[in-house]
């Protein structure tokens, strides 16, 4: 029972997989906004305190800018004389590393929710 058009099962697969395709799209729009996890019980208090603030951000020396020790420096030649699959090795192993550090994190934080610490009300 085969066609007697040359092709025609490429043009009846071809239709399939565009209709499949076509099945596949969805038209949700994903928000990737970070939630609020301690959103301020009054709102503007922390720019509220930040204007009281006696060193003004543009004086504040960010961690990144301070100079390298020779430690560091020496780290920096190391990993500078990784060849390339040593080097991948490694930020997989600094990815794995953070993602261990997030999950415990959020273990942390679940267990603060559950124990109620950041609703309670301190009495100083």
């Amino acid at each position: 029972m085969a066609s007697t058009k040359p092709g025609s099962i490429e043009q009846d697969q071809e239709q399939a997989l565009q209709e499949f395709a076509h099945s596949l799209l969805s038209m949700e729009n994903l928000d990737r906004t970070s939630p609020e996890l301690w959103p301020e019980k009054i709102p503007g208090v922390t720019d509220f305190i930040n204007s009281f603030q006696t060193t003004p951000q543009s004086v504040t020396k960010l961690p990144y800018s301070r100079e390298l020790t020779q430690e560091d420096q020496n780290y920096l030649h190391q990993l500078a004389s990784l060849p390339t699959a040593g080097l991948i090795a490694k930020v997989k192993e600094l990815h794995d590393i953070a993602y261990q550090l997030g999950v415990e994190e959020s273990k942390e934080v679940t267990r603060g929710k559950y124990l109620n610490l950041f609703n309670k009300k301190r009495n100083k």
